[in-house]
């Protein structure tokens, strides 16, 4: 199939809304927008037809504390546009639910209105796609998911040529070189220009039960193989009073699972797809991989063959596990008021296999790494009719203080380098809600460890179809008797397949 690309632009929005309106299946929707060329990064590509759950963000002291600069220029530079009202769309990032909640003070000093509009993810999709289709301006700023960057890159105003062009509308102390190098390369960037800024990243970290390990004398494990032989032992002296070694997102046909396998690729030195577009996961090291995921599954509660990511969360707050490789985000929820862990769970860089293959072992711009990403940006509509006002708002949400008071108000990754270093976020890094005791190790992880899976048109069908369906074949007993690289193979005839077809 091909499309022109006002064609192709008609195409993903009509099949957004015949998803969004539950006319076609996820699984027909993640196919046909493969083939259009639009996917759907890690963490993101689950949360289809759902909201990210809203883990008791609170907006304290520290994060309500306005800045008085900020404030004086936007009385200042805002005073043409009193009266407009700008729109953008987004799902629930935790720093989009947490700037809903900031966003009263930008409109107390500027005038200007702000909606921001909080939808499940293929709607963000198709609400974006609408509006570049017919250049209708009828939202200002785009929430992009990170492989929607190249799709959308022609409709968006880069914002470092804009903040050039219009000095009188430059917000004092933006200074770009604050937003983490990693995350404008991952996931800002495209063809040499700044598509939009980035907004969101959660990443894979290591987390343990520091009171078990300390019990049972287990150091917090750094490779595959420590974490192992700690499960195992965990399991083995724990499993009586109710607790397992780990927990898994292993869901049949879900991309949790999909996430799981991909990092236990990348730890055995393999690739998902060779430099020569093959699909390489049915190779020895792969294979090995995931043989050793069998082995966890083994030491794992019950319901892991039925849980995403929430599911995992849910056996770390309830005492089930002592360890998990799961998102960033996450790990603030452990600390909460009322949690039965408050204070026991640590994190940690990400477990590693013995060795990684380079990107030019890999292709579709595979990077292996040890640490699965995910992210979006906020993108600058270049069809806004009030691109101003827009660009003003944009400034201040992506401001070093209003990325430091979301980060305040729900313990996640912040964008910006002066974020972690800031002191009300160092503050913050003791036992509470919000959290941010976890972030010097997820800054560690974003400079040293983040990984992407491949970029490429039908992986987001791979990646949510054939990947996890088999693989759930495969440990629920289904199918394959056991046996990976029968799986492995399996999947490997149906995507070179795929490949083939589409002349990718």
């Amino acid at each position: 199939m091909s499309f022109k690309e006002y064609d192709k632009k008609t195409y993903i929005a009509d099949l957004a809304r015949d998803f969004s309106e539950r006319r076609i299946s996820k699984r027909s929707f993640l196919k046909k927008a493969g083939l259009a060329g639009v996917g759907f990064s890690a963490f993101n590509l689950a949360l289809l037809g759902n909201k990210r759950r809203d883990r008791g963000f609170t907006l304290g002291e520290e994060a309500m504390a306005q800045d008085a600069e900020v404030t004086k220029w936007l009385k200042d530079v805002s005073a043409p546009f009193k009266g407009t009202k700008i729109r953008y769309t987004s799902e629930a990032t935790p720093p989009t639910v947490v700037l809903d909640k900031l966003k009263g003070e930008f409109t107390e000093a500027t005038g200007i209105e702000v909606e921001i509009e909080i939808v499940p993810l293929e709607q963000v999709l198709a609400k974006a796609t609408q509006d570049v289709q017919g250049q209708l301006g009828s939202y200002d700023i785009y929430y992009l998911d990170q492989s929607w960057v190249a799709t959308f890159s022609q409709d968006t105003v880069d914002p470092i040529a804009y903040y050039k062009d219009k000095p009188d509308l430059a917000m004092p102390g933006m200074d770009w070189d604050d937003f983490s190098k990693p995350l404008v390369n991952g996931l800002a960037m495209y063809d040499g220009k700044w598509v939009g800024i980035p907004f969101d990243i959660p990443i894979m970290t290591t987390m343990y039960r520091k009171d078990i390990l300390e019990k049972h004398k287990i150091a917090p494990p750094n490779t595959v193989e420590e974490f192992t032989a700690a499960v195992k032992l965990i399991t083995e002296a724990e499993k009586a009073n109710g607790m397992f070694g780990t927990g898994l997102q292993a869901k049949s046909g879900h991309y949790s699972l999909n996430c799981d396998w991909t990092q236990m690729v990348w730890n055995e030195g393999a690739t998902i797809f060779g430099a020569d577009k093959k699909f390489a996961g049915a190779s020895e090291a792969a294979v090995r991989g995931l043989q050793v995921y069998q082995e966890w599954l083994k030491n794992s509660p019950a319901e892991s063959t039925n849980s995403t990511w929430d599911g995992q969360w849910q056996m770390g707050a309830a005492g089930q596990v002592a360890l998990i490789n799961s998102w960033d985000e996450f790990f603030p929820g452990w600390d909460a008021e009322d949690s039965k862990v408050k204070g026991l769970w640590e994190a940690k860089r990400p477990i590693r296999g013995p060795k990684y293959a380079t990107t030019a072992d890999a292709g579709f711009g595979e990077i292996p790494g040890a640490a699965h990403q995910g992210g979006s940006i906020l993108g600058l509509s270049k069809y806004s009719k009030n691109l101003d006002a827009a660009w003003i708002f944009m400034q201040w949400a992506c401001s070093k203080d209003i990325m430091t008071r979301c980060t305040l108000g729900g313990g996640f990754a912040p964008m910006r380098l002066s974020s972690f270093a800031d002191p009300r976020v160092k503050a913050k890094e003791v036992v509470g809600p919000g959290t941010t005791r976890h972030l010097p190790v997820v800054k560690e992880i974003i400079d040293n460890d983040m990984a992407s899976e491949p970029d490429m048109p039908l992986w987001a069908g791979f990646s949510n179809n054939e990947i996890p369906v088999n693989l759930g074949k495969l440990l629920t007993g289904q199918d394959f008797g056991g046996d990976a690289k029968k799986c492995m193979d399996t999947i490997a005839a149906a995507i070179d397949a795929a490949v083939t077809e589409a002349g990718l």
